[in-house]
Protein backbone atom coordinates (compact mmCIF):
# COMPACT_ATOMS: atom_id res chain seq x y z
CA UNK A 1 0.00 0.00 0.00
CA UNK A 2 1.13 3.32 -0.55
CA UNK A 3 1.58 6.12 1.52
CA UNK A 4 2.05 10.13 2.03
CA UNK A 5 5.75 9.56 2.65
CA UNK A 6 5.77 7.39 -0.60
CA UNK A 7 4.39 9.87 -2.95
CA UNK A 8 6.19 12.61 -0.83
CA UNK A 9 9.26 11.19 -2.23
CA UNK A 10 8.23 10.54 -5.85
CA UNK A 11 6.16 13.56 -6.64
CA UNK A 12 7.38 16.38 -4.05
CA UNK A 13 5.03 18.68 -2.30
CA UNK A 14 1.61 18.55 -3.25
CA UNK A 15 1.23 22.22 -3.44
CA UNK A 16 3.49 22.10 -6.52
CA UNK A 17 1.47 19.65 -8.20
CA UNK A 18 4.10 17.98 -9.99
CA UNK A 19 3.02 14.96 -12.53
CA UNK A 20 -0.79 16.11 -12.44
CA UNK A 21 -2.99 16.50 -15.26
CA UNK A 22 -6.23 17.19 -16.61
CA UNK A 23 -7.34 13.84 -18.09
CA UNK A 24 -10.03 14.48 -21.28
CA UNK A 25 -11.71 11.10 -20.34
CA UNK A 26 -12.12 9.28 -23.47
CA UNK A 27 -15.90 9.30 -24.96
CA UNK A 28 -16.43 5.79 -24.72
CA UNK A 29 -15.79 5.93 -20.96
CA UNK A 30 -18.25 8.82 -20.24
CA UNK A 31 -21.41 7.01 -18.53
CA UNK A 32 -23.38 7.95 -16.23
CA UNK A 33 -21.70 9.81 -13.27
CA UNK A 34 -18.29 8.85 -14.63
CA UNK A 35 -16.58 12.83 -15.35
CA UNK A 36 -15.66 14.12 -18.83
CA UNK A 37 -12.63 15.42 -17.35
CA UNK A 38 -10.91 15.18 -14.42
CA UNK A 39 -8.33 16.96 -12.18
CA UNK A 40 -5.54 14.06 -11.53
CA UNK A 41 -2.09 12.71 -10.98
CA UNK A 42 -0.86 11.49 -14.38
CA UNK A 43 -0.17 7.78 -12.98
CA UNK A 44 -3.62 7.96 -12.14
CA UNK A 45 -4.79 7.66 -15.65
CA UNK A 46 -4.49 4.41 -17.10
CA UNK A 47 -5.72 2.29 -13.94
CA UNK A 48 -8.85 4.68 -13.74
CA UNK A 49 -9.41 4.39 -17.37
CA UNK A 50 -9.23 0.53 -16.89
CA UNK A 51 -10.93 0.72 -13.93
CA UNK A 52 -14.25 2.60 -15.64
CA UNK A 53 -13.84 0.35 -18.59
CA UNK A 54 -14.05 -2.50 -16.02
CA UNK A 55 -18.02 -0.83 -14.93
CA UNK A 56 -18.60 -0.40 -18.36
CA UNK A 57 -18.31 -3.29 -19.83
CA UNK A 58 -19.72 -5.68 -16.60
CA UNK A 59 -22.98 -3.46 -16.80
CA UNK A 60 -22.66 -1.72 -13.70
CA UNK A 61 -22.58 1.60 -14.37
CA UNK A 62 -25.97 2.39 -12.30
CA UNK A 63 -23.97 1.10 -9.35
CA UNK A 64 -21.70 4.43 -9.50
CA UNK A 65 -23.98 7.14 -8.36
CA UNK A 66 -21.76 10.09 -7.34
CA UNK A 67 -18.10 10.89 -8.62
CA UNK A 68 -16.79 12.57 -5.62
CA UNK A 69 -13.63 14.03 -6.23
CA UNK A 70 -9.95 13.02 -6.51
CA UNK A 71 -7.18 16.12 -6.34
CA UNK A 72 -7.84 17.77 -2.93
CA UNK A 73 -4.69 19.05 -0.71
CA UNK A 74 -5.70 17.70 2.77
CA UNK A 75 -4.53 16.10 5.73
CA UNK A 76 -5.63 12.62 6.18
CA UNK A 77 -8.90 12.61 8.76
CA UNK A 78 -7.18 12.32 12.29
CA UNK A 79 -3.97 12.26 11.27
CA UNK A 80 -0.67 14.95 10.59
CA UNK A 81 -0.07 13.35 7.27
CA UNK A 82 -0.77 14.19 4.02
CA UNK A 83 -3.75 12.38 1.95
CA UNK A 84 -3.20 10.56 -1.11
CA UNK A 85 -5.68 12.81 -2.39
CA UNK A 86 -3.08 15.62 -2.29
CA UNK A 87 -1.12 13.74 -4.86
CA UNK A 88 -4.40 12.94 -7.04
CA UNK A 89 -3.43 9.03 -6.68
CA UNK A 90 -6.83 8.24 -4.66
CA UNK A 91 -10.72 9.15 -5.64
CA UNK A 92 -13.76 9.02 -4.16
CA UNK A 93 -17.01 7.37 -5.24
CA UNK A 94 -20.46 6.97 -3.85
CA UNK A 95 -19.51 8.82 -0.92
CA UNK A 96 -23.39 9.17 0.76
CA UNK A 97 -23.69 5.90 1.20
CA UNK A 98 -19.70 4.94 1.90
CA UNK A 99 -18.87 7.11 4.65
CA UNK A 100 -15.59 6.90 6.91
CA UNK A 101 -16.02 4.58 9.25
CA UNK A 102 -19.42 3.08 8.42
CA UNK A 103 -20.02 -0.71 7.07
CA UNK A 104 -19.46 0.28 3.19
CA UNK A 105 -22.72 -1.03 0.55
CA UNK A 106 -20.41 -0.86 -2.52
CA UNK A 107 -20.62 -4.45 -4.48
CA UNK A 108 -18.18 -6.66 -4.74
CA UNK A 109 -18.50 -6.30 -8.03
CA UNK A 110 -17.91 -2.84 -8.78
CA UNK A 111 -14.93 -2.90 -6.02
CA UNK A 112 -13.41 -5.52 -8.31
CA UNK A 113 -13.17 -2.91 -11.13
CA UNK A 114 -11.05 -0.95 -9.39
CA UNK A 115 -8.71 -3.49 -7.54
CA UNK A 116 -8.01 -5.54 -10.69
CA UNK A 117 -7.38 -2.32 -12.24
CA UNK A 118 -4.78 -1.05 -9.66
CA UNK A 119 -6.47 0.28 -7.07
CA UNK A 120 -6.51 -0.54 -2.93
CA UNK A 121 -9.66 -0.09 -1.64
CA UNK A 122 -10.66 1.76 1.53
CA UNK A 123 -13.59 -0.63 2.19
CA UNK A 124 -10.56 -3.56 3.45
CA UNK A 125 -8.79 -1.34 6.05
CA UNK A 126 -9.47 -1.95 9.88
CA UNK A 127 -11.01 2.22 9.96
CA UNK A 128 -13.29 1.21 6.46
CA UNK A 129 -13.44 4.15 4.06
CA UNK A 130 -15.67 2.47 1.65
CA UNK A 131 -16.14 6.08 -0.82
CA UNK A 132 -12.01 5.74 -1.36
CA UNK A 133 -9.84 3.95 -3.68
CA UNK A 134 -6.32 4.60 -4.33
CA UNK A 135 -2.84 3.49 -6.17
CA UNK A 136 -2.47 0.10 -5.00
CA UNK A 137 1.50 0.83 -5.75
CA UNK A 138 3.51 3.30 -7.61
CA UNK A 139 5.68 2.62 -10.28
Amino acid sequence: MITSKNCLAKYGEPEKENNMTVWDVPANLEVGVIPKKVYCNKDLVLPLGKAFKNIIDRGLSAELKTWDGCFNIRKKRGATSASLHSWGVAIDINAAWNGFGKTPTMSKALVSCFKEAGFDWGGDWTKQDGMHFQLAKLD
